[in-house]
Parts: C-alpha cells; sequence; structure tokens
C-alpha cells in the first residue's frame, strides 16, 4: 500500500492557456469558470482532487498582468505571487507551439526552489505535429523543469501522467481536506462565478472587462438554495448590453447558471438576477475588498 501524499499544487500561466480547463479536468467539476475570453479567472480558487493514495490541493491562480492598469490587475497579480509562495509544486502551463514574452514573465516569476512542471496543453489543437519535439526541445532550454507534459485539458488526454508526475513531488503526510471536499469556496462564491462565466461566454467581446457579480442573497430553505446576485457593470451603457433586447440575453444567463448551479449543489435553485451600474468599481480598492478580491 502507498503511503499518502498530499500537497499544494499552483497552476500558473500567461492569460488564455487553459488552466482552468485543466483544473476542471484535473477535479472532474466545474470549479472554475472557462471563456475563450481572456483574463475570466480572477481570484485564486482550490480544486481539491483526493484518491487512493494522495490528495493535490490545485490552486488555479489568474493569468498574470503584465501591464498593471488598475486596482483589479494589481490584486490579480498579488493572488499569483502569494500562490507561488506557499506550493508544493507549480504547474507552468503553456500552449502547445505558442511560448511568447508574456510566458517568459511569468517564468521568471516562478520560485527557484519548487520543482515546476511544463504542462504543454492543447495539443490537440496544434495542426503541425512535426513541430512538436523542437518546440519541446525550445522550452525544456529555458530552465532545469521537473518535467515536461503534452495534455490536452479539454479531450483530458495525458492528464493521468501529469497527475502521476505530479505525486513523485507532495509531501508524504494526512489529508489536508477532507475526501469528498472539492474546493475551498463557499457555494456563494461559486454561485457569482457561475452567472460571471455565463456573462463571458454570451457576451464575449461585447463584455465589458470590468464587469463583476455580487450575490446579495443566499439562503437555504430545505433543499432549495434562494439567491439574489447583481452583475455590476461601470456604466448605464454597459447595463443595456447585459440585459439585452427585451430582457432575453440577462434572462438566458440565469438560466444557464441556475442549471449549472443545481447539477453542482445536488438541489433546486430560485435565482434572481438584476444588473446595477457601480461606476469605477474596478479602480476601487476597498470596493475590490468587498467584492471579494484580495
Amino acid at each position: 500500500m502507498n503511503e499518502i501524499k498530499s500537497g499544494y499544487v499552483a497552476i500558473v500561466g500567461r492569460p488564455n492557456v487553459g488552466k482552468s480547463t485543466l483544473l476542471n479536468r484535473l477535479i472532474g467539476e466545474k470549479i472554475s469558470i472557462v471563456s475563450r475570453k481572456a483574463q475570466t479567472t480572477r481570484h485564486r480558487i482550490m480544486g481539491i482532487l483526493t484518491n487512493a493514495d494522495a490528495q493535490y490541493v490545485f490552486v488555479d491562480t489568474p493569468g498574470f498582468q503584465t501591464q498593471h492598469t488598475n486596482a483589479l490587475n494589481r490584486a490579480m497579480n498579488r493572488g499569483v505571487t502569494q500562490a507561488l509562495a506557499d506550493v508544493d509544486v507549480v504547474l507552468f502551463v503553456v500552449e502547445a507551439g505558442h511560448f511568447d514574452a508574456k510566458d517568459k514573465t511569468v517564468l521568471k516569476l516562478l520560485p527557484a526552489d519548487r520543482p515546476v512542471i511544463v504542462v504543454v496543453n492543447k495539443m490537440d489543437q496544434l495542426k503541425d505535429k512535426a513541430k512538436m519535439l523542437p518546440f519541446l526541445a525550445e522550452v525544456a532550454a529555458l530552465r532545469d523543469f521537473a518535467a515536461i507534459i503534452p495534455v490536452s485539458a479539454a479531450k483530458g488526454s495525458q492528464v493521468d501522467d501529469l497527475l502521476a508526475e505530479t505525486r513523485k513531488y507532495l509531501p508524504h503526510g494526512e489529508l489536508l481536506f477532507g475526501e469528498d471536499e472539492l474546493t475551498d469556496k463557499s457555494e456563494k462564491f461559486l454561485a457569482a462565478e457561475y452567472i460571471r462565466e455565463k456573462l463571458f461566454r454570451l457576451l464575449g467581446d461585447e463584455l465589458p472587462y470590468s464587469t463583476t457579480v455580487e450575490v446579495e442573497k443566499f439562503e437555504l430553505d430545505g433543499a432549495l438554495r434562494r439567491i439574489s446576485a447583481a452583475i455590476v457593470v461601470d456604466r448605464a451603457g454597459h447595463k443595456a448590453i447585459v440585459i439585452g433586447k427585451g430582457g432575453e440575453t440577462l434572462k438566458r444567463i440565469a438560466s444557464e447558471a441556475r442549471q449549472d448551479m443545481e447539477r453542482l449543489f445536488d438541489g433546486k435553485v430560485f435565482l434572481e438576477v438584476f444588473v446595477k451600474v457601480k461606476s469605477g468599481w474596478a479602480d476601487d480598492e476597498r470596493l475590490l475588498k468587498s467584492l471579494g478580491y484580495e
């Protein structure tokens, strides 16, 4: 019988390399929101995987912002550097065939005293497979990495190999969380994230970056959850975009988010979603704290 190992694993990389998709694949549940729009993850999100011989506590970080344009981006960058200080292993996620200055910026932040595994994601999207070996050699020359593992987080290929490699670097010890726990985040937090994901997915490039979600009421009534949430936008013009013609967009956001919540919470959800304007929220440090940004 293998001795149990348990530890913290940071998932880091530039925006849009598939960190959240990887976390969700590793955990087997949608803990972190996913969208094609860059920078959808704004908080450090913990996902917990417990199997027969190990407990992996994955920390999904925001994509590191190379331009410190506002208080929101500064808060996100603090989240990345704090996560890196406290982990046993780092998974550095890059996109197959693509390594640029932004990847190099993230690489410079990685601690020298922690094992770093390069996760080459989106292997399924690399059209010219002949470019793979030269690309892996180029990445390998950048630092003494613990391992380089090509995966497809979207398809699930070679994720088991990644887990096996990660386990080698976890310390022996007791479980850090209960065996049935999936995340350290509350249901209230996850409810807000699900609504935010639908915003990004349904509105795409129309959606201003300075949009967030504030859950104003979260009540348990037996097995029913009653949730009231505000989508917070920066300008009155953005409000009309979120509501959509005849309120259709807002209805669809609420409907799809509710279905996701019911699946994860395993119970009925009564969800009320509305839109409100808070000008300059992404640059207001005090307001960011009230919305859960560290």
